[in-house]
């Protein structure tokens, strides 16, 4: 047997434990394995290299992925899907292990219902948003680091008599920010599901809170939308996604703080540095696990699965059914942290 490997989309700590356990559990079944470089561009334009044994010592503390990654959809490049389909036969490829968020799986679901692929998908993804999983790897991670900084935002603000505010990534949904509300003590947390975020509210408990220790912290999750805030027309990814690079989400509330309770505010905007860095001990066990689980996927033959985590048990599951929907914040979760803001 011949297993390709490729990591799709926004890179995240995580993904070399999982190429280094699905290498070493190819290993142990006596099969070769090939990594295609730049996700699906990889495979797009024959981009590979050999991994064996070699290459993935020391893998398990490293962050980013030693694949190389990118955005590209083969269904957005002129003959993409053919040239997918070419390589991996040219390949001589058995399967496809496919390691990514909703897109790079979204690919996968696709070649595997239209065009019969054997392909097995690995979710990660910072943003932990993908349904049928209960956790993906590279969000604990990313909370973690989050939380370190707004830790560290608080500091200062407590030296100048600041309301700090951290602005996380988070598109659609608003796991990371909510998680590092809660886990870093924030005092309140704007979120990509809120319909209509309620400044107003805000801002009233924003001054109860700075009038009882002159100074304040806010999480925003970079996907969150400000009443009455103007939005700098952004262009779009291969997959439809708006670049949220210049949106200043964070800067936007601090302008509001400043404007209408007269008290300095600054932010702090972690952004890439969350994708980063060593995985945590939780990300870097899933990862592996994860790894292993997709082949042993292959090895029975269950393609058209992506490896889930439901409990502490590893298991396959459709990937349509991982892609189908985002697994955003609900409102029980949203009603904890409200419930915490005191």
């Amino acid at each position: 047997m011949k297993i390709g490997v490729l990591t799709g989309g926004g890179d995240c700590p995580g993904l070399n434990p999982a190429i280094r356990g699905v290498v070493l559990q190819a290993i142990h079944f006596g099969w070769e394995t090939v990594g295609f470089n730049e996700g699906w561009r990889g495979l797009i334009q024959g981009l590979t290299e050999p991994l064996d044994i070699h290459k993935v010592e020391g893998l398990m503390s490293k962050g980013g992925t030693m694949l190389g990654s990118s955005r590209t959809n083969p269904y957005k490049e002129e003959g993409g899907v053919d040239k997918v389909l070419k390589n991996i036969r040219e390949f001589g490829l058995d399967a496809v292990v496919a390691m990514g968020g909703e897109d790079t799986l979204g690919v996968a679901n696709k070649l595997y219902s239209e065009h019969q692929v054997n392909i097995v998908g690995v979710p990660k993804t910072m943003d932990n948003d993908l349904s049928a999983t209960d956790y993906t790897f590279g969000f604990d991670t990313a909370v973690n680091l989050a939380v370190n900084a707004l830790e560290v935002l608080r500091d200062t603000g407590k030296s100048h008599r600041r309301i700090m505010v951290l602005e996380v990534m988070g598109r659609h949904a608003g796991w990371v920010a909510l998680y590092t509300a809660i886990a870093g003590e924030a005092d309140w947390v704007l979120l990509p599901e809120d319909e209509e975020v309620d400044i107003d509210k805000m801002l009233e408990h924003l001054e109860k809170v700075y009038k009882r220790r002159r100074t304040a912290t806010v999480v925003v999750s970079e996907g969150a939308t400000i009443p009455g805030a103007h939005l700098k027309k952004e262009e779009l990814d291969e997959f439809g996604h708006m670049i949220l690079k210049r949106r200043e989400v964070g800067r936007q509330v601090v302008d509001i703080i400043e404007k209408k309770m007269k008290v300095e505010a600054r932010v702090g905007v972690i952004g890439h540095m969350q994708r980063g860095g060593p995985p945590t001990i939780f990300d870097r066990i899933l990862g592996v696990r994860a790894g292993v689980k997709a082949v042993d996927l292959i090895k029975e033959k269950q393609f058209g699965k992506m490896v889930a985590l439901k409990g502490t048990e590893v298991l396959g599951v459709d990937i349509k059914d991982a892609v189908g929907k985002l697994k955003t914040v609900t409102k029980e979760w949203s009603d904890l942290a409200l419930g915490l803001f005191k």
